[in-house]
């Protein structure tokens, strides 16, 4: 899969520390993003509401006006706003307070003082998820209903635009599309990239960091060692639950470790995946084995039955 083009790099930091708004500015503008600064939450809010359109914000956690998290809870709570990647920045640095920020729909956590490559692979990262979802929220939309008389059915894929493409076609028949398509993708896209490419999470933390993701990607779908393995993934539905068994042909991995939102990964580039999929997407996760094959379970709304009178 080639890299995600992004068609704008337009970031609003809200930050009131003029050193830290300016390394900022700087790092970003050298990089060809467009930034554009606030020194206050409602200054932010304003900027916002006026129509002025951005692709990601950088939030200070600790505004002179506000908790960075209450900016972060109107945006959230706004139509025409909540989608936008929110990154927040902090100098707080206990589980309690991230954990508040990413269930309150924050994107990633920045620890002061900020490091620069971190930063811009977490801001590039966000805007391309931001692309992807967008993209892949047309396809659930115009996908076709086939799916939709499908009980028992089995699957097979290769390449990371097979899975963005299954994704699809399985969050059309779930109760909340949106929701079960970013925990699907999570778990199809690491069946390929951990379990049959072999990339470790290591790995991925160096690459991301080094901006040589994707090129690694590329490089191992056609290594002969990694090309002809597959994902299989074989659904299940019943009037209750829909069940996705999701198989790759790696080696498996430490999966209780990923389950939750750990303290000692809070800021690295990547790792929460599978703990958000765990929380929004899926009734329940469940790893067997060696970790190579995962369980996804989604409930179905009951069907209500109207006693009729004959």
């Amino acid at each position: 899969m080639s890299k995600v083009e992004i068609p704008s790099k337009r970031i609003l930091v809200v930050e009131d520390e003029e050193i830290v708004a300016d390394f900022i500015r700087i790092t970003l503008t050298e990089h060809q993003y467009q930034v554009t600064n606030a020194v206050d939450g409602e200054s932010a809010w304003n900027m916002l509401n006026s129509g002025s359109r951005f692709d990601a914000i950088l939030l200070d956690r600790g505004l002179p006006d506000m908790d960075g998290l209450v900016l972060l809870s109107r945006i959230k709570g706004h139509p025409d706003l909540q989608k936008i990647p929110v990154i927040i920045q902090t100098s707080y640095v206990d589980l309690k307070s991230v954990s508040e920020g990413l269930a309150a729909g924050a994107h990633y956590y920045l620890t002061k003082p900020l490091q620069a490559n971190l930063m811009l692979a977490v801001i590039h990262a966000a805007i391309a998820q931001r692309v992807e979802s967008d993209v892949m929220q047309r396809g659930v939309q115009l996908a076709g209903r086939t799916f939709d008389f499908l009980d028992v059915g089995e699957f097979s894929f290769q390449t990371l635009k097979q899975a963005h493409e299954l994704a699809q076609g399985f969050a059309r028949i779930c109760p909340n599309p949106d929701r079960a398509m970013l925990g699907l993708m999570e778990l199809l896209v690491n069946a390929v990239e951990h379990g049959n490419l072999a990339l470790s999470y290591a790995d991925k933390s160096r690459l991301m960091l080094d901006d040589q993701w994707d090129e690694e990607i590329e490089r191992r779908a056609v290594n002969p060692l990694y090309r002809d393995r597959r994902v299989t993934v074989r659904l299940t539905k019943t009037q209750e639950e829909m069940h996705f068994l999701i198989q790759d042909e790696g080696l498996g991995f430490e999966w209780d470790q990923y389950l939750e939102i750990s303290p000692e990964r809070l800021f690295d580039p990547h790792g929460r995946g599978i703990a958000m999929a765990r929380i929004t997407s899926f009734d329940s996760i469940e790893y067997q084995g060696n970790g190579n094959t995962v369980k996804a379970t989604i409930s179905l709304p009951k069907l209500s039955m109207d006693k009729t009178t004959y």
